[in-house]
């Protein structure tokens, strides 16, 4: 019997230090919860955090996927994979930033692709950045969270991206406000956001959320939302991210069975 297709997942912003790669760990977390097998894809090739905020060594990399495929060498996609436990794996970014240069866009619809056959969730982190590379995962994946803060410049950014998503008819995204980066920024309302970006907030979490030692836990390599503590603790914010996986999941199950219907 083949393996149905896992869900992908792409975490963007419109601009960087919004929150998307502790987000994409957290979330994890609570598909860990959910017994789903995830991966975690590192497309910030220049600078991505994913590896240091899970602290696993690691040898390979995209960029060895991306070669080894090029030059005829592929043989299976576990082969690049690092493993964090039982259901969280990692496919880190490059070592050296020069290899970032070096990786070809053309071949990330392929890698999510080899993922999603192998895998329940994929969680995709990026940059902010509308290259090509962002722009291809954007268009492959299945839904993208966009993560925005209530900031002037991040609000500035975001309406210009929400224009685009609108000319281009891009639909499958859901916004997230993230209160927990800087709960001392609180310059609008969330009518008046709403009002600036022409969409509506799909999830907010919020200042409660922020974790004053933060830097402890990805030091440790440790995810939040499988600490003990955290249903209680954090309990509006942890119902936050179970409610995005959740909804993640019941989407998926609806285009499955509207593909069974049409076929």
């Amino acid at each position: 019997m083949s393996r149905s297709k896992g869900k992908s997942i792409c975490l963007f912003s419109a601009k960087g230090g919004v929150g998307k790669t502790i987000t994409c760990i957290n979330l994890a977390g609570i598909y860990e919860h959910l017994e789903k097998k995830v991966l975690l894809v590192d497309l910030d090739l220049s600078s991505g955090g994913l590896s240091m905020g899970l602290n696993r060594p690691f040898e390979k990399t995209i960029f060895n996927f991306v070669d080894d495929y090029n030059n005829n060498r592929y043989k299976d996609f576990s082969d690049y994979i690092t493993k964090y436990d039982d259901y969280i794996d990692l496919l880190p970014c490059p070592k050296d930033p020069r290899q970032a240069g070096k990786i070809d866009a053309k071949y990330i619809d392929l890698l999510i692709d080899k993922a999603e056959s192998n895998y329940d969730i994929v969680l995709i982190d990026t940059t902010h950045i509308l290259n090509e590379m962002n722009v291809i995962t954007l268009d492959k994946v299945d839904e993208i969270l966009f993560l925005m803060t209530n900031d002037p410049l991040d609000l500035k950014n975001m309406k210009s991206i929400m224009s685009i998503f609108k000319d281009t008819q891009v639909t499958n995204y859901k916004i997230i406000l993230n209160y927990s980066i800087n709960p001392y920024k609180d310059y609008f309302s969330l009518f008046d956001i709403k009002n600036i970006i022409k969409a509506n907030i799909d999830y907010t979490i919020s200042s409660n959320f922020y974790i004053k030692n933060i830097d402890q836990y990805v030091m440790n390599g440790e995810i939040l939302t499988l600490q003990n503590k955290m249903p209680t603790t954090f309990n509006k914010d942890y119902e936050t991210f179970m409610n995005i996986a959740l909804d993640s999941l019941e989407e998926k199950k609806v285009k499955r069975q509207e593909g069974e219907d049409d076929a």
